[in-house]
């Protein structure tokens, strides 16, 4: 039977998460991008699709569609999708480098998109365009000198990815990386990498950064279109079941370990190839994209880095890999990219719910340090309309 204790304390966890819906968290980005709490959902391939991003924008945070793995007539569907699921911004993230980032960029104009978010760094020409529609542009990066490089571009914020985020990611630490970004530019800075709570959140905007971003967090919600046995192999997870490997396409990529990332760290030069030229057919006929085509986007991709051909093929169809487990639910056939912190996650949440307790665990967290005599962090406001630093 149901104590009064009880009662009381769900009470007040369910006013607590009333208040963190309806009481925006203002910051320099949240008012830059028009959402009410500091928090985005990153582009993940395959996996951030309308579904997920209308479900983020709705619960107030920033949803981020992940392009890459769509045609062009894709991504247009997908944004109208979005559009008319809510009326709340969202973004949608493209790759600087591919062949028709043009296209896309004319396309998140024409359907008044509020956000266009680049995993490698646009053009000054693409962010003045982009910016000149009224499209607010937010490059990510892994060091600093990269953000110093976007913001004199022009770029409004930055997302900066620590060594601890899933996917592509660094060698630095977010919690030495984040302040050496926030001391060098003039921009919001948005936190990724090692986030999935509250107190993350507050430990980030006393660093003086304006909000966080999580992946993970978000790929492990009731509202994720991932199948349910793949985030079960997400959820069973250790943090020393997450690796960084560089054999899936020669760059430090942090994933899942499992049976298949220990057969490519094994194989050799002749069956990597092998296999990266199977994988890069398949992608072929999933794009519409011509050999051609694939092979300007690889010399792209090889531009500036030691890649063998075998390692930029599969740099090109990455995709696929990702899309065996996270579209098909195939583990043994696909990789799982991911950040640390899947090692401390435990349940599945809406994300409504998850938005919802971030932000009431951040205000718990702030009041516990209130109530030490500690001062405000430096990067959120005190209250839900007092002006941001930045």
């Amino acid at each position: 039977m149901e104590t009064a204790r009880e009662t009381t304390r769900e009470t007040t966890a369910d006013t607590t998460r009333e208040t963190a819906r309806d009481t925006p968290w203002e910051t320099a980005f949240t008012r830059l991008v028009g959402v009410r709490h500091p928090i985005v959902q990153t582009g993940m391939g395959w996996v951030a699709g309308p579904r997920l991003v209308s479900a983020t924008a709705a619960a107030g945070a920033l949803g981020i569609l992940a392009s890459a793995t769509m045609t062009v007539d894709q991504l247009r569907s997908a944004v109208r999708e979005v559009k008319s699921r809510t009326d709340a911004p969202f973004g949608v993230n493209l790759r600087a480098d591919a062949g028709d980032a043009a296209e896309r960029a004319r396309l998140i104009i024409d359907e008044g998109v509020r956000v266009a978010s680049f995993a490698l760094a646009p053009s000054k020409e693409l962010i003045a365009r982009l910016k000149d529609a009224g499209v607010v542009v937010i490059p990510s990066v892994g060091a600093r000198r990269h953000a110093e490089k976007v913001a004199a571009w022009g770029a409004d914020a930055v997302i900066v990815q620590g060594g601890e985020g899933g996917g592509h990611t660094g060698e630095v630490a977010t919690t030495v990386l984040l302040p050496q970004v926030v001391d060098a530019v003039d921009v919001p800075v948005v936190a990724a990498g090692g986030f999935s709570d509250g107190r993350g959140l507050v430990a980030a905007l006393a660093y003086g950064a304006a909000g966080i971003a999580m992946g993970t967090r978000f790929l492990l919600t009731r509202d994720s279109t991932v199948p349910d046995a793949v985030k079960a192999e997400y959820l069973k997870a250790t943090v020393k079941d997450i690796t960084v490997t560089t054999a899936v396409d020669g760059l430090p990529h942090r994933m899942l370990r499992s049976e298949l990332v220990e057969s490519l760290e094994r194989s050799g030069r002749a069956l990597a190839l092998a296999r990266a030229v199977r994988h890069a057919a398949g992608f072929r006929r999933l794009s519409g994209l011509s050999w051609a085509r694939m092979v300007r986007d690889g010399l792209a991709m090889k531009h500036g880095k030691d890649l063998s051909w075998s390692q930029v093929l599969l740099a090109a169809n990455t995709p696929m890999l990702l899309k065996a487990s996270m579209v098909e639910g195939r583990t043994d056939l696909g990789v799982m990219a991911s950040g640390q912190v899947a090692g401390v996650i435990e349940d599945l949440p809406s994300c409504a719910e998850l938005v919802d307790r971030v932000m009431a665990e951040a205000r718990q967290a702030l009041g516990a340090l209130q109530a030490l005599g500690a001062p405000p962090p430096a990067g959120p406001p005190l209250s839900a309309r007092q002006e941001s630093p930045r």
